[in-house]
C-alpha cells in the first residue's frame, strides 16, 4: 500500500481490528519512509447483479444509491440507524441471494418498500409515492389504506390513523 503523505510504495501494518459492524478490517498502518501513520478499510469486493431500469437500460448494483433512497425517505423520522442498516444489510443479503447476473429494478423497489413498511409507515408512503408516480390524492389515499389493512394497530392509537391525522 502506498503512502497518501509521502507517495512511498512500502508501509507496514501496525494493527488490524474487525470494524463493529463486523462489515470491514480496519488496519492501522505506518509509512516506512516518512513514519505517517494512518487507517486503512478493507471490505469484501461482491460481484452484485445489474440491475435492469424501467426503459430497459442496465447499471451495476450500487449499494450507495440504495442506502441513499432509504435515509431520504427516513429523513427526519424517529427510526434508529441501527434497525435502518440492519434492513439495508437483509436487502443486500437478497440481492446477493438472486442466483442471476441481472434482476428487475422493479424487484428492487419492491424490497425496499418491504422493509420501509417495517420501519416507518410515512417514509413507505413517502418512498411509495416517488416509486408508484402517485399522479393524485386518491392514489395516495388508496396506498395508505392498503398498508392499514396490511398493518392493522400499527399506527399510535392516541395519533389515529395516517387518514385521520391528513383530514384534521
Amino acid at each position: 500500500m502506498w503512502c497518501p503523505y509521502c507517495n512511498h510504495t512500502d508501509t507496514r501494518v501496525i494493527d488490524s481490528r474487525v470494524t463493529s459492524d463486523g462489515m470491514q478490517i480496519r488496519r492501522r498502518r505506518e509509512c516506512v519512509s516518512c513514519e505517517v501513520r494512518f487507517n486503512t478499510f478493507e471490505t469484501v469486493a461482491l460481484k452484485l447483479p445489474n440491475v435492469i431500469k424501467a426503459d430497459g437500460s442496465r447499471e451495476v448494483f450500487d449499494e450507495d444509491k440504495l442506502r441513499m433512497g432509504m435515509y431520504r425517505a427516513l429523513e427526519k423520522r424517529p427510526v434508529e440507524t441501527d434497525k435502518v442498516e440492519r434492513e439495508i444489510r437483509q436487502l443486500l443479503q437478497e440481492v446477493r441471494a438472486i442466483d442471476a447476473r441481472e434482476l428487475p429494478s422493479k424487484l428492487v423497489g419492491e424490497w425496499v418498500m418491504q422493509a420501509l413498511s417495517r420501519l416507518d409507515q410515512v417514509a413507505y408512503v413517502r418512498f411509495a409515492s416517488v416509486y408508484k408516480s402517485f399522479e393524485d390524492v386518491q392514489a395516495f389515499r388508496e396506498e395508505i389504506e392498503r398498508l392499514e389493512r396490511e398493518h392493522p394497530g400499527s399506527t399510535d392509537k392516541r395519533q389515529g390513523s395516517l387518514l385521520d391525522k391528513n383530514n384534521k
